[in-house]
């Protein structure tokens, strides 16, 4: 599995990008997603989640109400939407993904992901 991140660049705070996360070796539809990021010096942080089944989502207190994530199942791709962004923002993004199937929850700890992109860049000026 080969998870393919992209979409970043280099935006004004109050902006807006697009992350995708384009996977080859399965299909996104039946494993829970998650995005994370990680600024320079700072531990790995959730960003938000979207269940297998496509119909449920969980975000970080810190982008909600700005950030939503989707899932393009003709593409077998999953997209971060980013609205109203903000310097604090700046990190590098990951997506990543379970090696199992299902499950009943979204997962919101780095270590309980197997797979992951390499991560695109992500930087919000003021």
């Amino acid at each position: 599995v080969q998870l393919v991140e992209s979409g970043g660049g280099l935006v004004q705070a109050g902006g807006s990008l697009r992350l995708s996360c384009a996977a080859s070796g399965r299909t996104f539809r039946n494993y829970t997603m998650g995005w994370f990021r990680q600024a320079p010096g700072q531990e790995l942080e959730f960003v938000g989640g979207l269940l297998w089944s496509g119909d449920s989502t969980d975000y970080a207190d810190s982008v909600k109400g700005r950030f939503t994530i989707s899932r393009d199942n003709a593409k077998n791709t999953v997209l971060l939407q980013m609205n109203s962004l903000k310097p604090e923002d700046t990190a590098v993004y990951y997506c990543a993904t379970k090696r199992t199937p299902f499950g009943s929850r979204i997962l919101v700890r780095g270590a309980e992901y197997d797979y992951w992109g390499q991560g695109t860049q992500v930087t919000v000026s003021s």
